[in-house]
Formats: structure tokens, sequence, C-alpha cells
């Protein structure tokens, strides 16, 4: 829970300077000669987050793609992205445009007062989504005054913009806010929508050009404010991520990204302790959460892959020194402050989290890769830097159009029938991830990406073979074959519009895949094992059979090298036994003279010492912003970091049901973790099991900072036996308190939440509760408190 220092990183030009270069670099790369990395400015080493800073002042829900011009693109939830810059309003759908995904500029927005649809009937416009399929890129929006999804499509990253209307029925047969939409095209072709937030998430397949849901409507996901639903494919694996808790409470916002996974799209999915995430419970599975500095409620994201095939959560956080927006619109709108991050997707295990474990990046972080040791995008408008090889080597030739811009295209004529390379200059590691955005207009053609090449006859390739419908991988060493491999193509696949056809060689496993957008959703994935002669550094290029071949952005980096083990939390240290209880006397704690426990409004009627354990029954009572009336059970705190744990029993049966441990200050500052029982928003009177990490205090954006507030995030699954653990520390460095709760089911293996903090004011007590509607009763094993490690 270390912090990095809240200070804004040191600038030395102005921003409007900045912004200025950061466009002029933008303009150069883009235009920069198309083989390879030596003329193009160098990629930045490391990035600090947020990444959209200098380019808007807010850039909540982002989702990122990257254009067939070879340049990153992200889009936001409207809001009021210029406030730095005099403006009072609103953008609808801002776009970011990137060479490098770190550094971004302004590139427009999707609608505006003069385009804005009427059937928004004035609604604002949040969480767009963005994919490029069939020639045209697909932007999903909510309209959450319309309770609806809208769609605009468009052949350009940046517009113009197509309304495509409502995308889902009403009603939708979701029993939820019809919000927060991710699309996803199966392996078979099938392509479907993911939608929902107020506590569920749905999945429905949609019609063939994508434009309206149909068919059955599935639930998949269940939970307190569970939404912002993201798929990928993994190996055999499908896996949602979502987010929940509050998004945009300033510095009470107790987001984090979770993720289930499943053999099939439409799920069960479950989290990384078998809990289903249609489960009435809070789930475990954080791939991202709060970790103690800056970064405030980390949510809503989505994911894009850097050259090297190294995955990135892309997400919004709240920075804590400056969490809200000033009023805007003429003082109407009060919002939270949510530029954009990113940061390293590590799959440990089979599943994924940010940077190990270890949460936000503060700090400057090692950046993606976005140049090639080999390759580019023709966008000079020619082939240089790049040759011909081949049977019909003279019919390659540089073409461009409005979205691609430049790209090679192959006419064989009468140069020759056979396979034709076009190939860049230098070689490429032989562990790489190379990659190509192909297409083929002719029947009998097959455009691919060819690596580890030294000549015709010594190479691998990755066809688009539309001949035969199929992903087809053929590797030739000393001119001799060593077998094709070929993965049929789903019958709808659209052969005349830009696929995406990576491939990954570590070792001599090679990994292929097809895409429509580099959105880790391939319609075909191939793996093999290659013969030890093939594997070695090569060329990469383009690859032609036939007519009607097109190549654009082809090139190779070093391959990635996973992350495989996730950062070990320190475990508690020695047993503080002067701070502890097991709770073996007869006495009710803080009764007696000689007790070390006392009560705040106490004691609690019906609390009894039986068995080894302290039972106290719920109460009608509130611990919640000005209703202070329940009982607390404190006593003091060791100097210093410290971990308190306790095992308890509790089989709560009705809504508002609580119990568990507190560190309390006073009845307006404190941090809670509790089994707790709330309303499942729009679901016929369930009820939901949560892990309640909650803090309350001041709000420090008032003036004075007196208002109280309250919020919780949740953790793992709860259990009627289940033991509970709050690790602080003193962050003397910024004046914070730092809590991190955890969770267990069996005592042994935990699940960890995020990260609550407020300023220190004083000293935090152990305490206990159990309140909020009568009716249950809590049974305390022990309280036990630890050392720092």
């Amino acid at each position: 829970m270390r912090r990095t220092r809240r200070t804004a990183p040191s600038r030395s030009l102005p921003r409007w300077a900045a912004a200025a270069a950061a466009l002029v670099w933008l303009v150069t790369l883009a235009s920069a000669p198309s083989h390879g990395a030596p003329s193009r400015p160098e990629a930045p080493r490391t990035y600090t987050n947020p990444v959209s800073a200098g380019a808007v002042d807010t850039f909540p829900d982002p989702a990122m793609i990257r254009g067939k011009d070879g340049l990153w693109y992200a889009y936001g939830t409207q809001n009021p992205v210029m406030q730095s810059k005099g403006e009072d309003g609103e953008r609808m759908l801002p776009v970011l445009r990137s060479a490098d995904m770190v550094t971004w500029e302004y590139a427009g927005e999707v609608f505006t007062p003069e385009n804005k649809p009427a059937w928004h009937e004035g609604s604002r416009l949040w969480a767009p989504e963005v994919r490029y399929a069939r020639g045209l890129y697909h932007l999903y929006y909510s309209v959450p005054g319309r309770n609806t999804v809208g769609l605009a499509t468009s052949a350009t990253p940046t517009g113009p913009w197509t309304d495509r209307g409502a995308v889902l029925p009403t009603p939708s047969g979701c029993p939820a806010g019809n919000i927060d939409q991710a699309q996803f095209t199966d392996t078979d072709g099938t392509p479907y929508l993911y939608w929902g937030s107020y506590d569920t998430i749905c999945v429905a397949k949609l019609n063939a050009d994508l434009s309206r849901t149909e068919g059955e409507v599935t639930q998949v996901a269940r939970g307190r404010r569970v939404e912002g639903g993201f798929v990928v494919r993994r190996d055999d694996f499908y896996y949602l991520f979502y987010s929940d808790a509050g998004c945009c409470d300033g510095a009470y916002s107790g987001y984090q990204v979770k993720v289930g996974r499943s053999t099939s799209p439409t799920g069960p999915f479950t989290d990384d302790e078998g809990t289903g995430l249609m489960a009435l419970t809070s789930k475990a599975g954080v791939v991202v959460g709060a970790n103690g500095n800056r970064w405030i409620g980390p949510g809503h994201n989505s994911l894009q892959t850097d050259l090297a095939g190294q995955d990135w959560l892309v997400y919004h956080g709240i920075p804590a020194e400056s969490p809200d927006l000033a009023p805007a619109s003429n003082g109407t709108l009060k919002l939270t402050r949510r530029p954009m991050l990113i940061d390293r997707l590590d799959w440990i295990d089979g599943w994924p989290v940010v940077r190990a474990g270890a949460g936000p990046s503060d700090g400057p972080t090692a950046a993606p890769v976005t140049s090639w040791a080999a390759g580019g995008t023709f966008n000079d408008g020619g082939l240089s830097g790049w040759h011909a090889e081949g049977e019909a080597a003279s019919g390659w030739s540089a073409a461009t159009d409005p979205d691609a811009r430049g790209h090679a295209v192959h006419t064989p004529g009468a140069s020759g029938a056979g396979a034709a390379y076009l190939v860049a200059e230098g070689r490429a590691p032989a562990d790489l991830r190379a990659e190509a955005d192909l297409r083929v207009t002719a029947a009998g053609g097959a455009a691919g990406l060819t690596v580890a090449y030294r000549d015709p006859g010594n190479r691998v390739v990755a066809w688009l073979d539309r001949a035969r419908g199929a992903l087809v991988t053929d590797v030739r060493v000393g001119g001799r074959s060593r077998g094709e491999q070929v993965t049929a193509l789903p019958s709808g696949f659209s052969w005349n519009t830009w696929n995406n056809v990576s491939v990954e060689l570590r070792g001599t496993r090679l990994t292929a895949e097809v895409t429509g957008d580099r959105l880790r959703d391939p319609v075909a994935t191939q793996s093999r094992v290659l013969p030890a002669a093939a594997v070695r550094k090569g060329a990469v290029g383009a690859a032609a059979r036939g007519a009607g071949a097109a190549a654009d952005n082809v090139g190779a980096a070093a391959l990635y090298r996973p992350v495989t083990k996730r950062v070990a939390l320190d475990p508690p240290g020695r047993l503080l036994r002067e701070y502890s209880d097991e709770f073996s006397a007869a006495t009710v704690p803080g009764t007696g003279s000689a007790s070390r426990w006392r009560w705040v409004r106490g004691p609690a009627a019906g609390v009894t010492m039986s068995g080894g354990s302290l039972s106290w029954p719920t109460q009608d009572a509130e611990l919640h912003l000005g209703t202070n009336t329940a009982s607390v059970l404190l006593r003091d705190a060791p100097k210093g970091d410290f971990t308190v744990e306790t095992k308890m029993r509790f089989a709560p049966g009705q809504a508002a049901q609580q119990a568990g441990l507190v560190l309390y200050e006073n009845d307006d500052r404190w941090f809670k973790l509790v089994h707790s029982v709330l309303p499942l928003t729009n679901g016929d009177g369930a009820v939901l099991h949560v892990s309640e990490f909650g803090k309350e205090g001041e709000r420090p954006t008032t003036t004075p900072p007196t208002a109280v507030a309250n919020a919780p995030m949740f953790g793992g699954p709860p259990a009627d036996t289940m033991w509970l653990r709050m690790a602080y520390h003193r962050d003397t460095a910024h004046g914070e308190h730092e809590v991190r709760a955890s969770t267990s089911r069996d005592g042994v293996h935990w699940s960890v939440s995020g990260v609550w903090t407020l300023p220190v004011r004083g000293d935090p007590r152990i305490g206990l509760v159990s309140h909020n509607r009568s009716g249950a009763t809590a049974e305390f094993d022990y309280v036990r408190t630890y050392a720092a490690p």
C-alpha cells in the first residue's frame, strides 16, 4: 500500500506547446516512410497515467481501437472535457487519437448539437464501445434518457457517423438499466451484444448487420451495481470483465474491475474462486482496484493489445487530489473527474490482473510497444523500403483509401501465377509478434502474412485463403513444405474488407489469429509446433496468391515476455496478544473495570458470551451519515501498522442486516468490513449477500470539508462462517490512513479487495458492529491483531 507523491508530473513545455508538439509528432509518424523504425520518432519508453492528460480534462468509460491507418483511437462518455480551456458545456462522445497509446490529441466528437439524432430526446450519451466489422467502424453507445443502446457507423474512426437508431427492442428483455453495452463476435461468426447496469448484465445475439439484438436474452451476471461488461476470448475461455459498486462519487467511488470466465459466450461465468456470476453474492476475481495511491475507483474497462502482443487494460480512474470537475452547464451538472488510464494486463494462471496485482500505476511505467522492429504502414504512398520476391513479384503496387490511407495491392498479370512476397527491410527477432491487415477481393485469391522469411523456399506464411474459406499456415524449409494447417473461417466472413491476421512465435510454438479489429475476439485461432529449422530471425512481409490481395500495417516486434507470478501481499506479522481477544472469558467485553474493550452506545442488548465466542444480535440501529444510533464495541489499536482479523458466524436473512469489523475514529470517520445483505435492483425482492468494505468521512471537495459521505466497495463472496481482515497502514508522507480488506471462507485462502483512504486526524480504534436490522445474530470467535510484517 505504499504511495507515490500526489503531484502532477513536471512539464518543460506549456500545455499549448506540448499539444502542438504531439500533433506534429502524429503527423510526422503517419507520413513517415513505410519500411520500419529507423526513420520514425522513437516511441516513448515510459508513460505516466493519466494518458489523456493534456488532451482532455476527463475521459470516462474509455474504449480504444487501432484504426486501419495505423493510429489508435479512443472514445469516451459525454462530459465537459474542455473545462480547462474555458468551455462550460459537454462534448458528445469525444474522440482522441494517438500514435503510441500514451500521447493523445483531441480528434472530434461523434455527435454535436447540430447533428444529434432527434430520437435521443436530449439524453446525455454514455459508455461508447467501438468495433470494426465489414468495412465499417461500429460505435455502440448508451442513451440513458431512453433506457436503450444506440449505434452509429462510419467508414473512418473519426466519422462522419451515420445514425443507425436503437439496438435494443422495448422492452429489452433484461431486468436492468439498458446501458454499458459491449459487442463480441464468437469463433463461429455469431455476433453478441452484452449490456446492463444496476445489478444485472445480459447478453443476446445480434442480427447479421450488427444493428439489432434478436432472440433469447440471457442474464450472465448479477451483483450490487454490476455494469460495464466487456468480453474477450483467450485460449478455451470467454472472459467477462465488469465493474461493481459506485463509479462516480468522487473520493467515495468504490469501483473495481472484476472478471469471470466461461466456456461459452452466454455463460455460466464463474470467478477465480468458483462462484457463479449469477450467484446472489459479491464476487472475487479482482482485476484492478484502488491500491492506496492517487487513483480512486478504477473501472469501466476495455482492452487493447500493443505490437508486441502485450495486453493493456484501458479504464478510468479518479485522481484523489482533484476528484471532482467544476459544475458545468451553468452550474447544473456536477460530475466526477475520470481521466483515461492504461496499465499492463497480465494473464497469470488463467486469470487477468493489472500489473500482477499491483494495481493502477502512478509514476513512470514501461510504455506499450508501438513501433515495429521491421515493417510499416505504407502511408508514404509508395513501396520504398520494401522489396518484392517470388514468381509474381512484379505485381505489387501502392494504393490509397480514406480509412487505411496507404496500402499495398497485388495484381498478378502476366508475371506468374505463383506466390508473391513483399518483404520489409531488416530482420525481426526469432520470438516475435507480427501482424497485417489483409483483404482478398477476388474469389480465388489469397493474402498472407509471412514471418521468419529468408526466401520463397524458407518462410512461414499465415494465409487468408478465400478459395478454401480458411486461415492456412504454411511452413517451408529448404524449399520443401513442412505441412499446412487449415482452420475454417465462418461462412459469413467478410473477405472484401480488412481483417487483421496476427502471428506469435515463442520458441517453436506458433499461434495465429484472425480478428476484425485486434480486440481479442478471434474468428479463427490456430496453434502448431514448427520444426526448429523454421524458427529463426528473418524478414516480415506480405504475401499474395492469385488476384485481389491487399495488405496494410505489416510488421513485427519482439514478442512480449509474460509475467507469470502475482505480486505477493505480505502476510500478517507476529500476534499482538495485548491487542487481541479469544473471547474465552464469561464476562461481556466492555462491562468490567479490567476490560480493554469499551462501548459506544452500549452495552448492546442481548450480547452474551458462550462457548468461547461473543454472541451479538443485530440491532435496529444505524451507523450511517447523520444517523448514529448503533452500538460499537471498541478497543485501542497498536501504534504503527497492523492487521486485525476476526472469525465470524453470521447467517442473515433480511436486507440491511450486517455484522463485522470496524476501524473507528468517531461516528463520522471509520472503515468497516462486514457481511451485509442488500436488495437486488430489479430483482423481484431478491437480496444479495456481500462482503461490504466501506468508509465514512468528510468529503474533501466541500468548503469547508465537513459534509459526511459514505461509500462501499465489494469484496469476495461471503459465507455463514467467514474470516475478515483489515490491514492498516499510516502513510506519514501524505498524512493518510490506508486500509486494505480481505475475506476468506476457510481461513486459508483470501480474497483481497481494494484500499480505502482517509486523511489522518485521529487514531483509529479496533471494533465490532452488529446492526442495521434486527433478526440475525453474529458470533465472533476472536479478534486477533498482528504487527506489520
